[in-house]
């Protein structure tokens, strides 16, 4: 029941997000599409509530109740992030608004997007950590939890290699490519390419 229910609160994000775009653009109802795009969190609250009544009516902790809290957590970290970046793309492709910037490829911008990228991955798996030590909290035996921190383990490694790359941009900043000396531009009155100017 617990991997259904993802499943469709995964459907559901999607559905109230074209609905809610197509309020805002198509039918020119901005209010009411806001008013739709506020009720995705009741999704992951009603995911949330029937995640604790399951455990709380005896279920046995496993990997499903684990992906519940990961879930939840990321949803919390980069749903905003996703609604902006399909607001912005739907105002472009209707015509409401200019093509949205891409992400920076080079230098301290690439380095700061990384960072922000790197932070809510972070930040989404504390979250989940800590919904799965409020679980462990809550079921008790070190038997029933175990499946339970494995998933902190795993989300301690998302978080370490969320860290690790947002690092590496920041000790090897990107940096464009260099033109290959045969892409150089040939010296005027030069067309072979001799280096000898007539």
């Amino acid at each position: 029941m617990i991997v259904t229910l993802i499943i469709g609160c995964e459907i559901g994000f999607w559905v109230l997000l074209a609905a809610g775009l197509a309020l805002r653009y198509l039918a020119r109802m901005p209010r009411a599409g806001a008013a739709v795009l506020l009720c995705e969190p009741l999704l992951e609250v009603v995911l949330l509530v029937v995640t604790a009544i399951d455990l709380r009516n005896g279920a046995e902790p496993d990997w499903k109740h684990g992906l519940a809290a990961v879930y939840l957590g990321f949803t919390a970290t980069h749903g905003h992030y996703m609604v902006k970046w399909a607001d912005g793309h739907a105002a472009h492709l209707l015509g409401k608004g200019p093509r949205p910037a891409k992400p920076p490829r080079y230098g301290t911008a690439r380095t700061v997007h990384e960072w922000k990228m790197g932070a809510r991955a972070i930040g989404a798996a504390a979250i989940a950590a800590a919904l799965l030590q409020i679980a462990i909290w809550y079921v008790g035996g070190p038997e029933q939890t175990e499946p339970l921190r494995q998933w902190q383990t795993r989300m301690g490694l998302v978080a370490g290699i969320s860290l690790i790359i947002a690092l590496s941009y920041t000790i090897w900043p990107k940096q464009p490519k260099q033109p290959k000396q045969s892409e150089q531009p040939l010296e005027q009155g030069d067309p072979l390419g001799t280096g000898v100017r007539k």
